[in-house]
C-alpha cells in the first residue's frame, strides 16, 4: 500500500469521526456550555496528545510554535462557530453546511495565493449555493442563525485547511498539530471563565461525549490530519473530507431521530452534488485516472474538519 493511499484511509477515518462530532456535540451542549465544552474538549485532546509526543513538543522551534499559535487562532473561530450553531441549527444541516469547505478551499487559494480557479470549481459554487438556498431558507425567505454560523465555520475551517498545508511543509507536523490543541484549549478556557460557570461533566453520557470529542475527534483527527497532508494531495483531502455531511446525517438519524424535510433533503442532495462536481475531474478518460479521480482530482485545496 502506498503512503497516498494510507494518507487517504487515514482521513477517511477520520471523517467519520468528524461526521460523528456533530451529534456528540449537540449532545454535549445539553449539559455543558459552548466554551465550555470546547475547553474541555481541547484540553482532554492536548494532554493525550503531549503525553504520546512529548519528544516532538520539546523539540518543537519557535517558528513551529508560532504557525501552531496562528492555526490555533483560526481553529478556535472553527469550533466556536460551529458549537455555538449548533445550539439553533440541527446536526444535519451543520453537517452538510461545513461541507461548504471544499469549495471555499480554492477560491481562498486564489485570494491568498493567486492560484486559478477552475471552470468546475466556479460551476461547483453556484450550484452549491442552490443548494444552501433550499436546505436553510424558510417560507419567510430567512436563514437561520445557527445557519449563518455554520456556513461562517466553513470559511473558517477552508483558511484552516489552506494555512496547514502550507505550515506542515515546513515544520514538524505532529508537533505543529499537538500544539495548536493546546492554544484552543487555553483560548476556550479564558472565554469560558470570563463568560461561563465552567464546570466537568456530571454524567456518563456527558464523560462520554467528551472523551469522544477529545480523543476521537480531536487529538486523533487533527494530529492525523496534519500528518496524512504530507503524503496526499489537498484535492483528495478535499474529496474525502466532503463525505463528512453523510455520516453527519447518518449519525443524526440513526441517534437523534432527525429527518429533514423532503426541500432539505433536496438541498442537501444538491449542495453535495456542487462539492463533487469542484472536486472530480471529469475530463479523465482511462480507468486509472477515474478510480483517482474518484477519490478526489486534482483542484487546489490548497491544504486542510
Amino acid at each position: 500500500m502506498s503512503k497516498q493511499t494510507r494518507a487517504d484511509l487515514m482521513l477517511l477515518i477520520i471523517t467519520i469521526f468528524w461526521g460523528a462530532s456533530y451529534i456528540l456535540t449537540k449532545v454535549g451542549l445539553e449539559t455543558l456550555q459552548p466554551f465550555n465544552l470546547t475547553a474541555l474538549r481541547f484540553i482532554l485532546a492536548f494532554i493525550v496528545s503531549a503525553a504520546v509526543f512529548y519528544k516532538q513538543i520539546f523539540k518543537a522551534e519557535q517558528k513551529t510554535i508560532l504557525y501552531a499559535f496562528i492555526l490555533a487562532v483560526i481553529l478556535f473561530g472553527v469550533f466556536i462557530t460551529m458549537t455555538f450553531g449548533l445550539k439553533y441549527t440541527t446536526a444535519s444541516n451543520a453537517g452538510f453546511l461545513v461541507s461548504l469547505t471544499v469549495v471555499l478551499i480554492p477560491i481562498l487559494s486564489y485570494l491568498f495565493f493567486k492560484q486559478r480557479i477552475e471552470r468546475k470549481v466556479v460551476a461547483g459554487v453556484c450550484v452549491a449555493i442552490a443548494g444552501i438556498a433550499l436546505l436553510t431558507l424558510n417560507s419567510q425567505l430567512s436563514i437561520g442563525g445557527g445557519d449563518i454560523l455554520c456556513i461562517l465555520c466553513a470559511l473558517l475551517f477552508a483558511l484552516h485547511v489552506v494555512m496547514t498545508g502550507i505550515y506542515t511543509q515546513d515544520v514538524d507536523s505532529i508537533a505543529l498539530g499537538v500544539l495548536q490543541l493546546g492554544f484552543v484549549g487555553l483560548f476556550s478556557t479564558g472565554f469560558s471563565l470570563l463568560t461561563e460557570t465552567i464546570k466537568l461533566p456530571d454524567s456518563g453520557l456527558s464523560w462520554f461525549v467528551v472523551l469522544s470529542l477529545s480523543i476521537l475527534c480531536t487529538a486523533v483527527g487533527y494530529i492525523v490530519q496534519t500528518t496524512a497532508q504530507q503524503y496526499t494531495s489537498a484535492t483528495h483531502t478535499g474529496l474525502i473530507l466532503s463525505l463528512e455531511p453523510v455520516f453527519s446525517a447518518i449519525f443524526a438519524y440513526a441517534f437523534l431521530g432527525e429527518l429533514l424535510t423532503t426541500r432539505g433533503y433536496v438541498g442537501a442532495a444538491i449542495l453535495l452534488f456542487g462539492v463533487l462536481i469542484a472536486e472530480v475531474d471529469f475530463k479523465k478518460k482511462d480507468s486509472t485516472a477515474a478510480v483517482n479521480a474518484a477519490r478526489g482530482s486534482e483542484l487546489n485545496r490548497g491544504a486542510d474538519n
